[in-house]
């Protein structure tokens, strides 16, 4: 009998260790190690070629060119800022990252803190371009020839994911994507960009994926353009346009070529719905060439906040009739059913926050303008949420909301 207690005991003992045993480790808190940044770039300048990691935190000094190899890879950290001088340029043949956040993002500009001032970001062949939280200001500093060079620019079949981020007083385009890229670029602010040309978001050659919940204030020329090629060779162009708000656009460009909120053309695909137009030269236009009636629209604002604006850029001035150039004459496009078309002042007003009405301002203008929504917005309510996107794969998680315009009331949208 003894020997059985003793046994029984033995194992009641073994029993409560294990349970403990178990109690600890299910309370146990577990430590992620910090990993360090690879090759910590430390020095307080750059140029030539570089790799590695620039600094959460730290300013750098940026004297001359600097080039990234194919297989090395540059990452800026949050918070790290990059003074650029003497009109240099980043090269990329490699890999580029720039990850700040809200609270701390990247900074690259110049050291004058002038329009047209540095050469940008040349991705034409990159490896892959990732840009979130991050304030690109006053590139288009002129090439070797003396023309202007655009924000960013990719032409090669490469992942392309631009995110809440600032394009702010360039000289040509802001970001130029070319060459069958895969294009995701959400939530961004681009604005008071070119001086007498340049498109916001330049899409062509092939270039595929979704341009969502971007704000573009005062582009020389047009917010969003698709094209793809006179001669098709290749794959089109084809790209999910919605829920972007474009104010002021096409104007320093003038009659000679005005600028439009959206245009589409030269065998471009795509979808452009959920889309605010606010006092452009032109609104969206659909070329006679766009492939067939393959670019599909609606549920688009169109409005202005006078009937008429002189066009001073060519002599004598033009009188443009804004609500004639919502859909162009003699384009593909025509006004839908769906759409929201102002046909007085007042009429379709989007109700922004604060807007100044606005229409051509100088390259490098301040936007102190507020485009979110107010209660009662016609835009509220308006959207397109189940046409079928043709880029499911490169929406980061975005879609169409029942909101027009880069602010729904939701909180989806544009974070700036």
């Amino acid at each position: 009998m003894k020997t059985k207690q003793i046994s029984f005991w033995i194992a009641a003992i073994a029993l409560v260790a294990t349970i403990s045993s178990c109690s600890k480790k299910e309370n146990t808190t577990v430590i992620k190690p910090v990993i360090p940044p690879s090759h910590p770039i430390n020095s307080d300048t750059i140029g030539s070629f570089e790799k590695g990691t620039l600094l959460a935190g730290k300013t750098y000094t940026m004297n001359h060119d600097v080039y990234v190899k194919i297989g090395d890879t540059l990452l800026a950290q949050a918070g790290a800022t990059i003074v650029v001088k003497n009109n240099s340029q980043f090269k990329i043949q490699g890999v580029f990252q720039s990850i700040g956040t809200q609270t701390a993002p990247v900074t690259f500009n110049s050291d004058s803190n002038t329009p047209g001032t540095w050469g940008g970001f040349a991705c034409d062949s990159a490896q892959a371009v990732t840009i979130k939280w991050t304030k690109i200001l006053n590139t288009g500093g002129p090439d070797n020839t003396g023309s202007a060079r655009r924000t960013l620019v990719v032409a090669k079949p490469i992942p392309v994911d631009i995110e809440d981020s600032w394009v702010e007083n360039g000289q040509d385009d802001g970001i130029g994507l070319f060459g069958g890229c895969s294009i995701t670029v959400l939530r961004n602010t681009i604005q008071s960009g070119g001086s007498t040309d340049g498109e916001a978001i330049n899409i062509k050659t092939g270039a595929h994926g979704t341009v969502a919940y971007n704000v573009v204030f005062s582009q020389a020329g047009t917010g969003t353009k698709l094209e793809t090629a006179a001669v098709v060779t290749t794959a089109n162009t084809n790209v999910d346009v919605f829920n972007n708000t474009y104010v002021s656009c096409g104007w320093r460009r003038g009659a000679a070529e005005p600028g439009r909120g959206v245009s589409a053309g030269v065998s471009a695909q795509g979808n452009v719905y959920n889309n605010i137009i606010v006092n452009c030269y032109h609104g969206l236009e659909i070329f006679q060439d766009d492939g067939a009636g393959n670019v599909k629209y609606g549920n688009n604002l169109f409005y202005s906040s006078a009937l008429t604006f002189t066009d001073n850029t060519v002599v004598p001035g033009v009188v443009v009739n804004l609500r004639a150039g919502y859909y162009p004459a003699g384009a593909l496009g025509v006004a839908q059913g769906t759409d929201l078309i102002s046909t007085a002042v007042g009429n379709d007003d989007p109700m922004f926050v604060s807007f100044d009405n606005s229409f051509l301002n100088p390259n490098g203008a301040p936007n102190n303008n507020d485009f979110h929504l107010q209660a009662g917005s016609p835009a509220i309510g308006k959207g397109n949420t189940t046409f079928t996107l043709n880029n499911p794969g490169t929406t980061g998680g975005a879609v169409p909301d029942a909101d027009l315009g880069a602010y729904p009331t939701d909180g989806k949208g544009n974070k700036h």
